[in-house]
């Protein structure tokens, strides 16, 4: 079986974690999530590219840029996800799985994070578990991407 490839995509203002309202988001800084991820990955057997950026033209572009090369994505678009019909557009239009993940519970919170364009077109969604959301979104991808390729196989 092929090495999966998975890409994590971390939208506008995850740069400021740990710093940001940590009452909403916590401690944990984008580079402690980053190096829990590669450390799952490695665990897995699964090779990881991350990428971040403020400006969602270049969320797509890396999108477009590497979806041929990519098995799926574990993506946090951060407010994006309330607002970005053009993002949700590139991830339908590459045609691979994507876990939407958030750290904070949005169900809960103001009612404009309440909408997400991504979820109805996401494999799965998972959020209020803090950096765990993408621990756990990036084990659920994996196991989605194995059943899907052993059915395929099959």
């Amino acid at each position: 079986m092929k090495k999966l490839r998975i890409g994590v995509l971390h939208g506008p203002n995850l740069g400021l974690l740990g710093q940001r309202e940590p009452e909403v988001y916590g401690r944990a800084t984008l580079g402690d999530i980053d190096g829990a991820l590669t450390s799952l990955a490695d665990e897995l057997g699964v090779d990881l590219t991350i990428f971040q950026s403020n400006h969602e033209g270049a969320l797509i572009d890396h999108l477009e840029g590497e979806a041929a090369a990519m098995d799926g994505f574990v993506v946090n678009a951060g407010a994006l996800t309330h607002t970005s019909i053009a993002l949700r557009d590139a991830l339908v239009g590459i045609s691979r799985p994507f876990v939407e993940v958030h750290l904070s519970n949005t169900s809960a919170r103001e009612p404009f994070r309440h909408t997400s364009f991504l979820s109805e077109v996401a494999a799965g969604v998972v959020y209020g578990f803090g950096p765990d959301s993408y621990l756990l979104g990036l084990r659920g991808l994996v196991t989605l991407l194995h059943r899907s390729a052993n059915q395929d196989g099959a």
